[in-house]
């Protein structure tokens, strides 16, 4: 039986991934006394006195909500809110498997961002944190960006999940190559919302070099037709100008990193890249490049999405440890600084890096304390 079909029996058979388990018991009178009423009104008075009492006698504590509004779901494009449901379910149990964080997966039935931002707004009280999930670009930066003030963290995993898991396996991967940050000539296929995170990490770490390519090719400063996202990351990338198509524009690279479709890249490319590049081949379920066909093509370091190939960039590795510290300082945002720290912590779970072993298992269980620890820190030293 193949593995979809089997994913289609589990979900019918379970009714979905999740359930509400009480954490005490309801046995009698008193039990109901203490839980309910009358009990339970001491405790809203004593958050009625003081609104953080709330994280010191409900859930918000270690809930986190998993949001989105359908419009860009894995790589099915915009299948709607009930479409996202089990994706957002299947999100949730990540949060507990890994980080021991209840997640609750809330699907939007609008797309208009001001409708969406403030639906987020009015929701926010319950939770500790909001994981925005398979929003499309360029409207996920406007949704994001509106809530960072909210006095809770929210981050866009599709953008900065992956940007962290991409940062921390780059780091081993150029300690490998012998190439230095600021000289490495990167190309990254894919302007949306994960390309464009990616690229603002990579710069923010020191990274100098990197060329973003779209649909239409090299982006640079004064190309027509770029989108506000486009046009800002286009004053801090491609400072030469280089226009043309991604075969031209990786002409004597060191690294792809390929956030877009499949099959895109191909083996007369990376022959034109420098000796042994590194190939980041990040489009699901399939590729822009297969890992045997990057390696024949010279490929010295291959990662993709994929749990059947080594190397898997896969954002687990990240949201659960970056929101389980963020969670546990009570932060009211993710910091800049919160994520590099949170990559740099990740790069260095493997200690002797190889190029079939960059970035660490999603069952390490060292992952998520690692990454937390190194969150925390990082906030608690910018207050």
């Amino acid at each position: 039986m193949d593995i979809i079909k089997k994913s289609l029996e589990l979900h019918e058979k379970n009714k979905g991934k999740l359930e509400i388990k009480s954490k005490i018991r309801l046995k009698n009178k008193n039990d109901l006394s203490l839980a309910y009423t009358p009990g339970v009104a001491e405790v809203s008075k004593e958050i009625f006195k003081n609104k953080e009492n709330i994280n010191r006698y409900t859930i918000k504590q270690n809930t986190v909500a998993v949001i989105s509004d359908g419009s860009a779901v894995l790589g099915l494009g915009n299948i709607g809110p009930e479409a996202a449901l089990p994706v957002m379910e299947g999100k949730c149990i990540l949060f507990k498997e890994f980080a021991g964080i209840d997640a609750f997966p809330i699907v939007l039935s609008s797309q208009d961002v001001s409708t969406n931002i403030e639906t987020i707004k009015n929701i926010s009280t319950v939770f500790g944190g909001i994981c925005l999930e398979d929003f499309k670009a360029p409207e996920c930066f406007e949704i994001e960006n509106a809530l960072q003030d909210i006095g809770i963290p929210v981050m866009h995993d599709d953008q900065h999940g992956t940007a962290v898991v991409v940062l921390a396996a780059l780091i081993n991967a150029i300690k490998l190559r012998r190439l230095q940050k600021q000289e490495a000539k990167i190309v990254i296929n894919g302007a949306g919302a994960a390309g464009i995170a990616i690229t603002k990490i990579l710069l923010n770490y020191g990274f100098k070099d990197i060329i973003l390519v779209d649909s239409k090719g090299a982006i640079y400063k004064s190309r027509e037709e770029l989108n506000l996202e486009k046009q800002k990351i286009s004053e801090h990338t491609n400072l030469s100008k280089i226009i043309g198509d991604l075969s031209q524009v990786l002409y004597r690279k060191d690294i792809f990193i390929g956030v877009s479709k499949a099959n895109l890249l191909t083996k007369e490319m990376i022959n034109r890249m420098n000796k042994d590049p590194i190939i980041f081949a990040l489009a699901n379920p399939v590729p822009e490049i297969m890992p045997d066909i990057a390696k024949k093509s010279g490929a010295y370091i291959i990662a993709t999405g994929r749990s059947d190939f080594p190397n898997q960039i896969n954002n687990v590795l990240a949201f659960p440890g970056m929101f389980r510290g963020a969670l546990d300082v009570k932060a009211k945002k993710i910091t800049e600084q919160m994520k590099l720290k949170a990559a740099e912590a990740l790069a260095s779970i493997v200690k002797k890096p190889t190029p079939n072993n960059i970035i660490p298992s999603p069952f390490d269980k060292k992952v998520v304390k690692v990454v937390s620890e190194a969150v925390k820190k990082a906030y608690l030293k910018n207050l």
